[in-house]
């Protein structure tokens, strides 16, 4: 993730944007914020952290879910929810989108499709959702364009970022509704996932295009194309993306960062500081010292 993209916590609880606002929050030793509500919608996307969230559904009712990556939370005007930091030490990152219910009222004449989780949230009291990595890489995409064109003072850039808004409202509706609705046990669906956690179980060992189209049997003009129209990403990508976070994790563990990078099959040093400076906006050593808890070694 590009630092440019990423905001300071500023704890404001109201909008100074008439429509809406969007922040990539990513904080150590962070204090937990009372209970608040907003008078605008709010969703929030969690990345990395130790931290449980509580939403108070009305009345005594209170609803207390431990957060995971990729958990996807959407609260409405009125509903009093704060999160709660079992671990501060531990880096917190997260996506926040606010909306307010004119833009809300705006956008619903041009479709109700936009409105699937609003009205979900609204009528069945349903605010947090999980989103398998797949999913979850296509909402995180849609976060950095529209963040990357607020930062832009490009030609068009007030339409650009309405094209933006809609595209990142209607995915998280769409994967939402998509995963709640899917046949189970299609076969590309049965192919896409057994792909992904072949990946995952060998991301030490060499991941080449030819060597999982061949693990699979299927063509790898078929295996590249059903990454990039699922996740908007290359095959490649993905294991470069999903090596990094096991490099992260394995040099904030203590683990020293050429036995990370080695181990998880970089090439060189110069290939893995370019991949993971762009991919979380400061070099390996710089992220170890900031968020490392185990020795070096």
């Amino acid at each position: 993730m590009k630092n440019k993209l990423r905001s300071s916590f500023n704890s404001r609880q109201y909008m100074v944007s008439s429509d809406f606002e969007v922040f990539y929050y990513s904080d150590k030793n962070f204090k937990t914020l009372s209970p608040h509500a907003h008078d605008y919608y709010e969703c929030y996307l969690f990345i990395e952290g130790d931290i449980t969230m509580e939403i108070f559904s009305g009345g005594e009712k209170r609803e207390k879910h431990k957060m995971a990556p990729g958990d996807l939370m959407l609260v409405p005007p009125g509903i009093m929810h704060h999160a709660i930091m079992d671990d501060p030490s531990k880096s917190y990152r997260r996506f926040v989108f606010w909306i307010s219910k004119d833009c809300c009222n705006s956008l619903t004449q041009e479709s109700i499709d936009y409105m699937y989780l609003i009205q979900k949230a609204e009528a069945f009291h349903k605010y947090i959702y999980h989103l398998p990595p797949a999913q979850f890489h296509q909402v995180e995409s849609r976060f950095l364009r529209l963040l990357e064109e607020i930062s832009s003072e490009r030609y068009g850039s007030g339409a650009a970022r309405h094209l933006c808004l809609c595209d990142l409202i209607l995915t998280i509706n769409r994967v939402i509704y998509d995963e709640e609705h899917k046949e189970i046990g299609t076969d590309e669906l049965s192919l896409f996932q057994n792909i992904l956690s072949y990946v995952e179980n060998n991301l030490e060992d060499v991941l080449s295009l030819d060597d999982i189209a061949g693990q699979f049997f299927v063509s790898k003009y078929y295996v590249a194309h059903l990454f990039k129209d699922t996740l908007g990403i290359s095959l490649h990508q993905y294991i470069i993306k999903k090596r990094l976070d096991e490099c992260r994790n394995a040099i904030t563990n203590g683990e020293s960062i050429t036995g990370a990078y080695e181990r998880f099959g970089f090439r060189d040093y110069s290939s893995f500081f370019k991949a993971f400076r762009k991919e979380y906006g400061m070099s390996p050593k710089e992220y170890q010292s900031l968020y490392g808890h185990g020795p070096s070694k």
